[in-house]
């Protein structure tokens, strides 16, 4: 990375341009804490713009601070108690763009066993892959809210502007302060994120994904507004706007006490399927929109109302209103 940061705390990158950069601009690496990148600007990077990559024990000393040794290594496997991960990462009012030349399995953010980051007021577009990924469940807390992301996976297939996956549970301290396996809850608001490329959905929680909420966002475009898969739990898709969607939902079964739900939603579909028929409890209130004004039989209990496709105009307002932006003009 042109910068890179292990051992440090409260390192702020503020009003930088990284430019025409073989690899990744900014390596947030092992023990760091309270990083700040910040008003940067990204482009023509062969990898990420922005990485926060922890360990769990793998070594028996910290590379990034002389003489701290490290309990357990390397048998800790999922432990990520002792700390030797980024925490409270902020990147905020930053524009990243042409990233991933030649690492195509780049994003404008990703983030490896870390946990608390915060991606806020960003425009990231122009990628190969994901705008922003989060590679496990390690920890939780984050918050990915207010953000602009469209044009990703220009490359390749699969997810859009966000992709998770989960395959293996962590021991962290993150949501009470004490060892847990489960993560803190991650936030997904008020983003205007737009799957205009090889689209699969807006906000793809992939492989497991669990503990996400979703909701006030406006999201355009994708096979789906909500998915998860593969054991997937304990995600809530709520008061969105969803426009121009193939259908509704796509989730998997969960069991008692880690239900999905799916309430509250403007969803603009292009077709007549709803998708996946959650229970009442679970799904609710929703609106949906289709050009017939109606759904095919067999999703008994779709949780909402009907009606004929609204304008364009119409759904731009809903998004204005969603978004508290003073006005969005419809240019054809």
């Amino acid at each position: 990375s042109a910068v890179f940061m292990q051992g440090t705390q409260h390192t702020l990158i503020d009003n930088c341009t990284f430019q025409r950069l073989e690899g990744n601009a900014v390596m947030v690496s092992g023990y760091n804490r309270w990083a700040t990148i910040q008003h940067s600007d990204f482009a023509y990077l062969g990898g990420n713009a922005v990485v926060a990559w922890g360990y769990t024990n793998e070594t028996s000393s910290d590379p990034g601070r002389f003489g701290v040794a490290l309990a357990n290594a390397p048998q800790a496997g999922v432990d990520g108690t002792d700390g030797e991960h980024p925490v409270l990462t902020t990147v905020q009012n930053c524009l990243a763009r042409e990233i991933g030349l030649y690492e195509k399995q780049s994003s404008f953010f990703v983030q490896a066993k870390s946990a608390e980051s915060r991606i806020l007021s960003n425009v990231f577009f122009n990628g190969p892959r994901a705008g922003i990924n989060m590679n496990d469940g390690f920890g939780g807390g984050d918050e990915i809210a207010y953000n602009l992301v469209f044009s990703t996976c220009r490359e390749s297939g699969d997810h859009g502007p966000f992709n998770s996956w989960d395959r293996q549970p962590f021991l962290t301290t993150v949501r009470t302060g004490e060892p847990s396996m489960i993560m803190q809850v991650r936030a997904i608001h008020h983003n205007f994120f737009i799957d205009n490329y090889s689209p699969q959905e807006d906000v793809d929680n992939d492989d497991g994904s669990c503990y996400y909420v979703t909701h006030d966002n406006f999201l355009v475009y994708g096979g789906q507004a909500m998915k998860n898969d593969f054991g997937g739990h304990d995600n809530h898709h709520y008061d969105n706007v969803d426009a121009y969607v193939d259908r509704a939902l796509g989730v998997c079964d969960t069991i008692a006490g880690h239900e999905d739900y799916f309430f509250g939603n403007y969803v603009v579909m292009r077709g007549e399927t709803v998708g996946t028929c959650l229970p009442e409890r679970q799904m609710y209130k929703n609106r949906y929109f289709t050009p017939s004004g109606k759904v095919q039989e067999g999703c008994h209990g779709y949780g909402g109302e009907v009606s004929k496709t609204p304008s364009d105009a119409e759904i731009l307002n809903q998004a204005k209103k969603k978004l508290g932006m003073p006005e969005i003009s419809l240019v054809v």
